[in-house]
């Protein structure tokens, strides 16, 4: 597959991205406090393996060096997230200590020719907030807008690249009606409660941010699952509308102000006869609400990995659905490579939603990694960015504003509930030694981005 750097615009923003939890290790150094992560991660029985941040990849004492790997590739921006936990340890209380770890890091960046982009929250919550009822608690937003406040005070002569949440749809569904992440609750109707406070936490913050940081360019990053139906029946179509009002409308439609879309919030009312058994309630949505929610942005991130085809099936989950996977390579993780799911699901934001801009906040890819003779040979991850790649310049050549591309991830990680089991980096973390790999891919990416700047003599 013959790909260019040149064929992209000449103020793409080529990037990779990590998380703090995922990386930085040193949980219990300068002040931090315990995070629902910490707490989730040493249950027994909550991660593969028994797995835990509290190393991960020792970013916190190797950030330099980890500046110079992205160096190295030829990026020119990088996204992080702030532990809310190094700045806030008990949900109240600012720790200096924490904050200067964050302004050490975004230094170092700008002195590399690198262009910091914050998150101010990936998932991982002072475990002092969810004692006092997480995100399902009201009083969380206020919470998170002092956070905000007093991290882009601290930090905005720095960094002018906000994203306020991360996948609000995983910590909100996964955290708290599956279980499967942290704080690990299985309450349906919390769930979607969860999901407006976010929202409003979200909403509340973004002009705090600007007022705080001239210039500033503010958005937030939802994980997209585009839904297809698998047959044309009326049944499966129908199963395909209600997980799409699920995973991705009800999470954009506020943010540009439609409200919470109406067929799903008629699913969460009344429940559904045959799939969902009762209403799991609406949220409490109080005047005011979907007006901050809508506070405008200057992007919208998109996290993207796989796509859901949805059969319809009485009893089936979920809402009356089963997942089909349709014969064709999948990575690790299990997720299928659906590069034109990208491309379409990129058409179609642009077309329904007109944001000023989009970006690839996430996307990658683990694979089954093996170290042989210092080396990782991953044809399959470099056939997967290629791909993909191909599918974002498709969707910028039919006019959809996409400025950047995010690779996940800088670095092998503690992979959430997977612990250390999958790899999406593309350097190898030899966990043991803290030793940093190049893997093929890796390679590829730095070869890609070295031609581009030969091509524009930049």
């Amino acid at each position: 597959m013959h790909l260019e750097r040149a064929q992209f615009p000449d103020d793409f923003v080529w990037g990779t991205a990590t998380a703090a939890y995922q990386i930085e290790g040193a949980v219990r150094e300068d002040g931090r406090g315990p995070s629902i992560w910490d707490t989730f991660s040493h249950t027994p029985g909550k991660t593969h393996g028994g797995d835990t941040g509290d190393t991960a990849c020792d970013h916190y004492h190797l950030y330099r060096e980890d500046v110079a790997l992205m160096q190295g590739l030829g990026v020119n921006a990088y996204r992080f997230s702030v532990a809310w936990p190094r700045v806030f340890p008990d949900g109240r209380t600012l720790n200096p200590r924490g904050l200067e770890f964050y302004k050490r890091l975004a230094d170092a960046l700008l002195e590399a020719g690198i262009t910091p982009w914050a998150t101010l929250y990936h998932w991982d919550l002072p475990q002092a907030l969810q004692n006092q009822g997480g995100w399902a608690s009201r009083s969380v937003v206020d919470a998170f807008v002092r956070y905000a406040d007093a991290v882009t005070r601290h930090l905005g002569s720095r960094v002018r690249h906000w994203i306020t949440l991360n996948e609000p749809w995983v910590f909100s569904f996964l955290g708290h009606a599956t279980g499967q992440h942290a704080p690990g609750v299985r309450n349906v109707p919390r769930a979607v409660q969860v999901t407006h406070h976010a929202l409003l936490a979200h909403g509340r913050a973004v002009p705090v941010i600007r007022a705080n940081v001239p210039g500033a360019q503010v958005g937030i990053t939802n994980n997209y699952m585009p839904v297809e139906p698998f047959s044309a029946t009326p049944a499966d179509q129908a199963a395909a509308r209600r997980l799409d009002g699920v995973f991705n409308r009800w999470f954009t439609d506020p943010l540009f102000g439609r409200g919470y879309p109406e067929d799903t919030l008629r699913l969460f009312r009344l429940g559904f006869p045959g799939f969902l058994q009762g209403p799991l309630f609406p949220p409490r949505v109080l005047p005011g609400d979907l007006e901050a929610i809508a506070a405008p942005l200057d992007f919208l991130g998109v996290n993207f990995y796989t796509r859901f085809v949805a059969r319809a099936r009485r009893g089936g989950q979920p809402l009356g659905t089963e997942q089909v996977r349709p014969e064709g390579e999948y990575t690790a993780m299990g997720w299928e490579v659906v590069p034109h799911a990208l491309r379409d699901l990129l058409l179609r934001l642009h077309r329904d939603y007109a944001p000023k801009a989009l970006l690839i906040t996430e996307n990658g890819a683990a694979y089954p990694d093996v170290l042989e003779q210092d080396a990782v040979h991953d044809p399959a991850r470099t056939r997967y960015f290629q791909l993909h790649l191909a599918a974002c310049l498709e969707a910028i050549n039919a006019g959809v504003p996409l400025k950047g591309y995010f690779a996940w991830s800088l670095l092998d990680n503690f992979e959430w509930a997977e612990g250390y089991s999958k790899r999406f980096g593309l350097y190898y973390t030899d966990y043991p030694t803290q030793r940093r790999v190049l893997k093929d891919s890796g390679r590829w990416w730095r070869e890609f981005l070295r031609e581009g700047d030969r091509v524009g003599g930049r």
